[in-house]
Order: C-alpha cells, then structure tokens, then sequence
C-alpha cells in the first residue's frame, strides 16, 4: 500500500478518535525503538503506524491493552500503612490544638505530597 487513508484504517478501527489513538500510541512505541510490522518506504511513524494498523500487522486489541498498561498507575502503600501514618501524625503535640478544618487539610496534604503550607 503505497498511500494509507482512513477508510483503509476504519475497516479495522471503526472509531475515528480511537484510530487517532492507538496510531498516536504506535507511532510514540515506534519512535522509542519498536520493531516495525511494514517497509517504512521513507514515511514518517504516523503513518507506518497506520499503515501497519490497516495492513493488520498490528493488533487493535493489543495496542489498546498497551495504552491501558502505560497509563495505570500502581500505589505502592498499603492502606494499613497509610492508617499508621495518619495515626502518628494525629499524635504529633502541634496537631492536638488545631481546628478540625485545619487537621483535615493538614492530613490531606500530607496524603497529597505535602506541598501545602500548613501552619
């Protein structure tokens, strides 16, 4: 295939915003050293990935996966470690005078990074 066009890519995709997506994910996979499926024939990545989406040497289903995977985020604490934290802190002397509105923020920026000035 010489020229790719978007009715060749809808055949396999048939949402245009999800097209636009997976061929963006590919073309970012191929620029970061992913072998490519087709002859690049001098085109740029956007377009050696939807070549490779409408000659189906790519899987739809497995780039959507892949979008999926890079886009997760995994919390690393446990929520038994998030209780202790916020039990010593509760206990720390300056925090037994504060107002309730102001305990909350304090315990809300310290689950957030802490980057609020608290006192």
């Amino acid at each position: 295939m010489a020229r790719v066009t978007v009715e060749d890519c809808i055949e396999k995709v048939p949402n245009r915003f999800g097209l636009v997506l997976l061929a963006g994910h590919r073309a970012r996979s191929i620029a970061n050293g992913a072998p490519l499926t087709v002859d690049r024939d001098n085109d740029k990545n956007p377009v050696v990935a939807l070549r490779e989406l409408a000659d189906a040497t790519v899987s739809p289903d497995e780039l959507q996966e892949n979008i999926i995977v890079t886009l997760q985020r995994v919390d690393e604490r446990s929520e038994a470690e998030d209780e202790a934290e916020t039990v010593a802190l509760l206990a720390e002397p300056q925090h037994m005078n504060m107002a309730e509105a102001e305990l909350i923020r304090a315990l809300q920026s310290d689950r957030d990074g802490g980057q609020e000035e608290r006192y």
